[in-house]
């Protein structure tokens, strides 16, 4: 397969974004992912590609994931295309009974009994993973994200690329949490889909790392270091040598030098691809700026040490935009003024910042990022939406409202 041409730092994105497939009347999930494709290809695949939009099967069967075809830069015109699909795909899946259903994490599911691995064509890859970790997880069965992919050309435009993100992702749960609940009960953190995916590679530590990748800024550190690593370690797990360590590889963000790219896999799904999209800008405009050194240099970037970004991460999983950020080096990366700020005041003053510098692409989204910035993540309204009142009927009341949200490709306000 021929690799397409490389692109420079910010010349287009790659985009996916994973819905659970559930009953329009119960909203158990309903795992036929296999037959939704199999209807508009004809017969059992993995991909149909749909213009601007490819559909795609993930490892288990109540999962879809929505994906950009190739890299875009027009935001607005990819959110109408995946609205369009998620209108598509409801139709078809209306002679189930089905319908899709957003959010990173299905309310009630039990996975341990309701888990179907995909069984189709590149299953055994499914099939080891499954083996090696028992996929039946929450970790592993019930989780959906949204994954950017961002570009860069050569090892020069990797290191500013990987120093950036290192420093915007432990602030990503702050924007995108939206896993408040599981077994029925609301858990505590926001962002439980991150807490899960932390530790369900804990068998073989060097997989996931701390989240937060280490401080390596080239090609060459990164191969012998890490995935030389992660080789090793998973070798006895894999005799025939199915699984490649580089997309075995599950910290927060991963490169892919076969393709130039950097994969950011930290964001929970949102309500509505206009959410999305939203969240997708603003974090891109932080990155750019960083890379631009807009806030500080690349030396100073450079320097952040893994445990110290970690710890930040740990906080925002746990309480989403209401993290109290109290490192001061921390909060001055992006010039903020005070010594200790909420996790949601320092996505306030970051928007400002690129706002007053004249960004024109953040204005077309200002609507949603307000209403994510001041009326606080998904998961946060969510658990304002449910409030005292735990009962199945409210949990399916509230997670129907966030269905609706989706087929319409509307805020969720409650």
């Amino acid at each position: 397969m021929t690799q397409p041409p490389r692109i420079h730092l910010f010349q287009g994105y790659g985009v996916e974004l994973e819905y659970m497939l559930v009953d329009r009347d119960s909203l158990n999930i309903t795992p036929i992912t296999d037959e939704l494709l199999k209807h508009e290809l004809g017969v059992y695949g993995s991909d149909y590609e749909n213009g601007m939009v490819t559909w795609s099967n993930e490892l288990v069967l109540h999962v879809v994931e929505l994906k950009s075809t190739k890299p875009e830069l027009d935001f607005q015109s990819l959110e109408g295309k995946f609205s369009e699909n998620v209108k598509t795909i409801n139709a078809i899946l209306s002679k189930w009974n089905a319908m899709l259903m957003p959010t990173a994490a299905h309310p009630f599911m039990n996975p341990l009994t309701e888990t179907k691995i995909w069984p189709h064509e590149n299953n055994e890859v499914y099939a080891i993973y499954n083996k090696i970790f028992d996929c039946r997880g929450h970790g592993w069965s019930n989780l959906q994200s949204t994954h950017l992919n961002l570009p860069f050309y050569d090892d020069e435009e990797f290191a500013k690329l990987h120093a950036a993100v290192r420093l915007v992702l432990p602030l990503l749960p702050a924007l995108c949490a939206s896993s408040p609940m599981l077994d029925g009960k609301l858990t505590g953190s926001l962002d439980t889909r991150l807490k899960f995916y932390k530790t369900n590679q804990s068998k073989i530590p060097s997989i996931t790392g701390k989240i937060i990748p280490e401080a390596v800024f080239s090609k060459r550190n990164y191969l012998n270091t890490i995935y030389e690593k992660i080789k090793s370690d998973i070798a006895p797990y894999d005799p025939n040598e199915e699984l490649n360590a580089i997309w075995v590889n599950s910290r927060g963000a991963i490169p892919r030098f076969d393709r130039g790219s950097i994969e950011i896999r930290l964001m929970d799904i949102q309500e509505c691809p206009a959410a999305d999209l939203a969240a997708l800008t603003l974090v891109i405009e932080t990155i750019k700026a960083l890379t631009a050194n807009m806030f500080t240099s690349l030396e100073a970037q450079m320097k952040w040490k893994t445990e110290a970004l970690a710890q930040l991460l740990d906080q925002t999983i746990r309480s989403a935009q209401l993290a109290v950020l109290d490192n001061v080096e921390y909060l001055a990366l992006f010039d903020y003024p005070g010594s200790k700020a909420t996790a949601s005041e320092l996505w306030q003053h970051i928007l400002q910042e690129l706002l007053k510098k004249g960004n024109k692409v953040l204005e077309a989204y200002r609507k949603e990022l307000n209403i994510i910035i001041k009326e606080g993540t998904l998961a946060f309204r969510i658990v304002k939406a449910i409030g005292k009142d735990q009962s199945n009927d409210n949990i399916v009341s509230v997670y129907r409202k966030l269905c609706d949200c989706l087929a319409h490709n509307r805020m969720f306000l409650n």
